[in-house]
């Protein structure tokens, strides 16, 4: 049996590895596994707007449904190969996306726009008018007629 000295600063180290090895999977694995779209999302009084930066992905690569309050956003960002040469580093993200997310009020979905400009796709969500908030006008008058 061998007796090795502890050495508080390799365990550290060992753990640093395996933590960045940790991230460096997740970021990479992120778009690949069909996941990871970052979203932001807004509300009013009418509608939601959903906005999602899609650098280098064509609009028509892109695909955008509206099923039982929930919101779909796929697609795909193409992976750029380049003949004759090798990979020193890769880090921007490539691969299918997908992102679901359920919108707390119903949506009118015939009402529902799309733009895609300089790379960020904007969706207008229109909230159907039950869902929207309404102002009930009180009447002035005696209602206790007796």
């Amino acid at each position: 049996m061998t007796v090795v000295r502890w050495n508080p600063v390799r365990e550290m180290l060992a753990m640093q590895t395996a933590l960045d090895r940790m991230f460096e999977d997740t970021r990479r694995g992120s778009f690949e596994g069909g996941s990871a779209l970052a979203l932001d999302v807004h509300e009013d009084e009418q509608s939601y707007t959903v906005e999602t930066a899609l650098p280098g992905v064509q609009p028509d690569n892109i695909n955008v449904s509206l099923h039982d309050g929930i919101l779909t956003i796929t697609g795909e960002i193409p992976a750029q190969t380049r003949e004759n040469s090798r990979t020193l580093m890769q880090e921007r993200v490539y691969g299918k996306f997908s992102r679901s997310i359920r919108l707390p009020m119903a949506v009118d979905s015939g009402k529902v726009e799309a733009s895609f400009d300089n790379g960020v796709l904007t969706l207008t969500l229109p909230k159907t008018e039950e869902a929207q908030p309404r102002q009930i006008p009180v009447r002035a008058g005696n209602g206790n007629k007796r």
